[in-house]
């Protein structure tokens, strides 16, 4: 889920993703007249038109943008949130190189579709409990051929407990039920679900939400750095400072993150933002205090009008 001022974009799904397995090689293309949508699990599913692109399409359940799918070219991330996690993408794994990824939340599939145009021959599982929102995208955004993606419906943590350890060189954790993370995926035990699944020199990237005082959000970073050894946080400066509710993407590893690398994309991009690590990650943190199982709560709503 996205959270930016003046009409935002991002993901509303379930606890983690929906499912009907879907297959290694999926051909298709985008229906060319959207369908008047269709009811899933968080409401009614429409798909928009973007005007610019005439095959993509923005993905709303009941009004709230969640994914943008452009089948023409799936290198191309739309919400600023997306951009960052693909950065941590790009920067995973030398450039090609394929990956064992897993994604904990699917909406329209757009980091999995991305992820399998940068690095083919990557194998993704997606965890995404609702199961008529997989369908009805599947449908009219149907998966590139060749694309090795499968999609489970399971909530995010179940995938990850049926899941080998040391399975993964990539878990992408972009998990909302409505507009937000549900309390059993913020915790510390959710991070030691995650780094069990890892191989000891994977990459945990994470889309997190929250709004001033970022309360939660510093206590869901600190659940992160009481496990890995490397973690950094990027976000808008306003967000960062929170002046707004927005998205801010965490990055986190057991070997040296391309912080240096990470900085300079993030800047560069259009909605240019600030990475956070070492010292300045730790003054940022306050001395906040990991969340837990036996403490955690969802991720703060949107406050009125976040999506225009």
């Amino acid at each position: 889920m996205a959270a930016r001022r003046g009409g935002t974009g991002g993901r509303r799904r379930r606890g983690s993703a929906p499912g009907g397995s879907t297959g290694p090689a999926e051909a298709g293309t985008a229906t060319g007249t959207p369908p008047d949508g269709a009811p899933v699990a968080g409401g009614l599913a429409v798909l928009v038109p973007d005007p610019d692109r005439p095959r993509a399409r923005e993905l709303r359940v009941d009004g709230a943008p969640q994914s943008h799918v452009d089948p023409d070219d799936p290198h191309r991330l739309v919400f600023s949130y997306q951009r960052r996690l693909g950065h941590v993408i790009d920067l995973a794994a030398p450039p090609g190189r394929p990956l064992d990824a897993v994604h904990l939340g699917g909406g329209a599939l757009t980091l999995p579709r991305y992820l399998a145009a940068t690095r083919p021959r990557s194998t993704q599982q997606v965890a995404e409990p609702d199961v008529r929102l997989t369908e009805f995208v599947r449908e009219h955004l149907p998966l590139p051929r060749g694309a090795r993606i499968r999609v489970r419906a399971l909530d995010a943590r179940e995938l990850l407990e049926r899941l080998p350890e040391n399975s993964a060189d990539l878990v992408v954790a972009d998990v909302f039920d409505g507009a937000r993370t549900p309390a059993h995926c913020t915790g510390v035990e959710f991070v030691d679900a995650v780094r069990r699944v890892l191989r000891p020199t994977g990459t945990l990237a994470v889309n997190l939400t929250d709004g001033p005082p970022l309360t939660h959000l510093r206590a869901r970073v600190a659940a992160v750095t009481a496990r890995f050894a490397e973690v950094c946080l990027a976000a808008e400066p306003a967000v960062l400072r929170g002046r707004r509710f927005g998205n801010a993407v965490l990055a986190a590893a057991d070997v040296p993150l391309p912080v240096a690398e990470l900085s300079r994309r993030n800047a560069a991009g259009p909605t240019a933002g600030r990475v956070l690590s070492g010292a300045d990650l730790r003054d940022f943190l306050a001395g906040a205090r990991p969340l837990t199982d036996a403490d955690a709560a969802a991720s703060p709503a949107p406050p009125p009008g976040t999506f225009g």
